[in-house]
């Protein structure tokens, strides 16, 4: 079991040295620890009081004013995830641990609602991306048009989807929505001693990586020496996931985009083998979710013909153009014309 030190008067100065140990045996890490204070007299007494016990977030906020700061719900360049721990998560974690045992599912139900309260932001994410398949065919003619002039692609493509009232950055809000989510869970997951030892499915110790095959050598760049089964479901759902999404995205011109399915994938795994198994449950059951939830807004929820009603009633409605609209397009002209006054030159 992990367990936290803390004194209750203050140091001008002082130093840790901390080395976490790699396995999930009966010590989790080694630390050193020297403080100085000031001291003024030839005889003094310092009051000094030891906490040693779990590093438990409420036990230790129950001791001292700020002792809970111990815990890492997010620190440094990941600080600003605190308070989504801090709020959100750690209390809606508490409240299913106060009735179901086993720790994995009380990771699924996380899982479940954090997905339900961010449906909102996926369907419209599966909106956008709707009413941008619906206007491929339109998409494609514009392509014939301006050939291989991509400034005039892309001014033709904006008009229309002003026009169609189309969002073309809709989709990515979940997508960015999702990156502090997984920051605070790897901080809450790498910090939760409840999670410690508690075995769940074939991984022993949700607080570690659920190793089911140890291989004779190390691989580079963060994968080790272990294969993680949590890992390859979280990568194989996930590459599932972007296959769909690419085969829902109206077109893609950028080489970039187009093999990110495949690239993606891979480098989570490097990323994920030594993670918490804890964490790459979570990540296996939202991408399962996300993908029910895809089905069922694409095949039952959206009506793509409701959609092409309404983006025709929007073209035929008066629009007036957003700074930013008009920006762009004034952006889009200038290089326009720096592009021809170069090519006239070379002529």
């Amino acid at each position: 079991m992990f367990y936290g030190m803390h004194t209750l008067m203050v140091f001008n100065s002082g130093k840790i040295d901390w080395q976490r140990k790699t396995d999930s045996s009966n010590g989790l890490a080694t630390l050193q620890a020297q403080f100085q204070t000031k001291l003024t007299g030839a005889n003094a007494t310092m009051p000094l009081s030891l906490y040693y016990g779990p590093n438990d977030f409420e036990i230790l906020k129950s001791q001292a004013p700020e002792m809970e700061q111990i815990v890492n719900l997010g620190r440094d360049l990941y600080s600003f995830v605190r308070p989504i721990n801090k709020y959100i998560i750690m209390p809606v974690f508490d409240f299913f641990a106060g009735f179901v045992q086993n720790y994995g599912w009380v990771v699924f139900l996380l899982t479940i609602f954090i997905r339900l309260v961010t449906s909102p932001l996926t369907y419209s994410s599966f909106l956008s991306t709707a009413k941008m398949k619906v206007l491929k065919p339109e998409l494609d003619e514009l392509k014939k048009k301006t050939g291989d002039d991509q400034q005039a692609f892309a001014m033709e493509q904006m008009k229309l989807f002003r026009e169609a009232g189309v969002n073309p950055l809709g989709g990515c809000i979940p997508a960015l929505l999702q990156i502090p989510i997984f920051f605070a869970l790897y901080s809450f997951f790498n910090s939760n001693i409840a999670l410690r030892g508690q075995s769940f499915l074939w991984s022993q110790d949700l607080s570690s990586y659920d190793s089911i095959y140890t291989l004779p050598f190390s691989i580079p760049l963060g994968f080790g020496s272990h294969i993680s089964l949590f890992t390859l479901t979280a990568v194989l759902t996930t590459f599932i996931s972007s296959i769909y999404n690419m085969s829902m995205t109206p077109t893609q011109d950028n080489p970039a985009l187009k093999y990110m399915p495949y690239i993606f994938p891979f480098m989570l795994l490097f990323i994920f083998n030594s993670l918490p198994s804890a964490l790459t449950w979570y990540y296996t059951v939202s991408n399962i979710v996300t993908l029910l939830l895809q089905l069922l807004i694409q095949k039952v929820i959206i009506d793509h013909d409701k959609i092409l009603a309404t983006i025709e009633v929007k073209r035929k409605t008066p629009k007036k153009k957003s700074n930013w609209q008009e920006k762009y397009e004034q952006m889009m002209e200038a290089q326009k014309k720096v592009q021809a006054l170069k090519d006239k030159t070379k002529k």
